[in-house]
């Protein structure tokens, strides 16, 4: 089952409201009122999302608590992993640790950074179905990544844009003013976009040394949590080799990954994959590195990503990215 650390429930309920009742969601998490407060200690993402989603409809400042909560995050709170957030060289050296051992905060959240023409794009991909409490993590997620990032850099950081696969549950305005930049919504990806100035300003106490000090001691972390997290990557990994035979049946990567095809249905399942989700993120992926990569026309793009026509494949392009297959490789050169 995928999971999310429980440092974000003791953050969201720091953030509502005086007077909002919060000790009941805290105990049905299982959690103890009052903490400890443990990084390491991790909830359900469903159980999180839901949670997330009641505390929202008991606070009358719903619209912005998410925003709230994002912006109450320092790196610190969140262990090695922060610790490492704060001593890399550089942003971009912030960024790509976190694409490396986000996974230690919980199997839920994977992010990656992705050059383009318009800047850097630092996506979140999130596992889960779409529900309201979902949407609402996603928000405090990227205010979050805004925050420790003007944290930790030498020079006010400011992102070009934020990227929001949902839409506005209010005044666009609220959003707008909170992170002081464009957001659009329904875009196709949730994520910050950030100047190629800013990805590799210093970090105000980067250092060398102390980093990979930090990296060493994540990558024990993230070897004891392997076997769950690496699943759903190699799925991706399976379906993508085969991808220009036309998309793969359960039953065939199962098969290739010696899974019976029910277990591996429901190992998928607990994290908060579904087969098919996972054939799409295959598709997404390697039709975005066909595009920047390669002088392929749009149609053999098309055929090998899975798709029988073009016309399918541009819709599906627009719905995982927001753009056209055409405009994205524009954009990427």
């Amino acid at each position: 089952m995928a999971q999310i650390t429980s440092l974000y429930v003791y953050k969201v309920v720091s953030q509502a409201s005086p007077g909002v009742e919060t000790r009941d969601l805290i105990r049905g998490l299982g959690l103890p009122v009052d903490g400890p407060i443990d990084p390491g200690q991790m909830v359900s993402s469903s159980e999180y999302y839901d949670f997330f989603a009641e505390l929202i409809d008991r606070d009358p400042s719903g619209l912005s608590l998410p925003l709230k909560i994002g912006a109450a995050m320092r790196s610190d709170e969140y262990g090695a992993f922060g610790l490492a957030w704060k001593s890399a060289p550089t942003l971009r050296g912030s960024f790509k640790r976190a694409e490396r051992y986000g996974h230690v905060l919980g199997s839920a959240e994977t992010y990656s950074l992705e050059e383009s023409a318009l800047g850097f794009f630092f996506n979140l991909e999130k596992a889960g179905d779409g529900s309201p409490g979902m949407l609402l993590s996603n928000e405090a997620s990227m205010s979050a990544v805004v925050t420790i990032s003007n944290e930790v850099c030498s020079s006010s950081f400011t992102p070009l844009a934020i990227y929001f696969r949902h839409a506005p549950r209010g005044d666009t305005s609220v959003y707008e003013s909170h992170f002081g930049c464009p957001v659009h919504f329904e875009s196709g990806r949730d994520a910050v976009l950030v100047s190629k100035e800013s990805i590799d300003t210093p970090n105000k106490l980067g250092d060398e040394s102390i980093a990979r000090f930090f990296d060493r001691h994540l990558e024990q972390q993230l070897n004891s949590l392997k076997g769950d997290i690496d699943l759903q990557q190699q799925v991706r990994h399976a379906v993508g080799n085969v991808l220009s035979e036309g998309v793969p049946k359960l039953s065939r990567i199962a098969s290739e990954l010696k899974i019976g095809t029910r277990t591996l249905q429901r190992r998928l399942s607990e994290q908060g994959y579904s087969f098919q989700s996972v054939v799409d993120m295959a598709q997404k992926d390697l039709a975005q590195r066909l595009l920047r990569e390669t002088d392929y026309s749009l149609a053999e793009v098309a055929f090998l990503t899975g798709f029988a026509e073009q016309s399918g494949f541009t819709r599906a392009f627009k719905r995982w990215a927001g753009q056209t297959p055409r405009s994205y490789r524009l954009s990427a050169r």
